[in-house]
């Protein structure tokens, strides 16, 4: 394969290193129109690369929850077919996104449920 086929199909050069994973999140315009769900494919700093349920139109102005992070806006940079490229209004932590859903369950957890638990498992 040459070395320069397939770069024009990844959209515009990224500055910032990408992580990959998956999340589940819905798109929508400023206005509140929904344009579907997304999984996400890979996060950074400025912006992700998403699977769309249809296809969204590059130029677009997005909004969506990001686990972890929270609310978060850009502009639909590049689009093919069904998979997007979203460019950040501001600068995210992309790691915020990989932690743990909750930390410390146990002590969370209510004293009936947590005086429940199997033996060694209490803590």
């Amino acid at each position: 394969m040459d070395e320069d086929e397939g770069i024009s199909d990844r959209g515009p050069a990224r500055s910032s290193p990408r992580d990959s994973l998956f999340l589940l999140t819905s798109l929508r315009t400023p206005q509140g129109e929904s344009m579907g769900r997304a999984r996400i494919r890979n996060l950074s700093a400025s912006g992700l690369m998403a699977d769309c349920e249809r296809p969204v139109p590059v130029g677009l102005r997005i909004e969506l929850e990001l686990r972890g992070i929270g609310k978060v806006s850009g502009v639909v940079a590049w689009s093919r077919e069904s998979k997007i490229g979203l460019a950040f209004d501001e600068p995210i932590d992309p790691q915020l996104a990989r932690r743990p859903v909750s930390s410390g369950a146990t002590q969370q957890m209510p004293d009936f449920l947590r005086m429940h638990q199997p033996p060694g498992r209490r803590r």
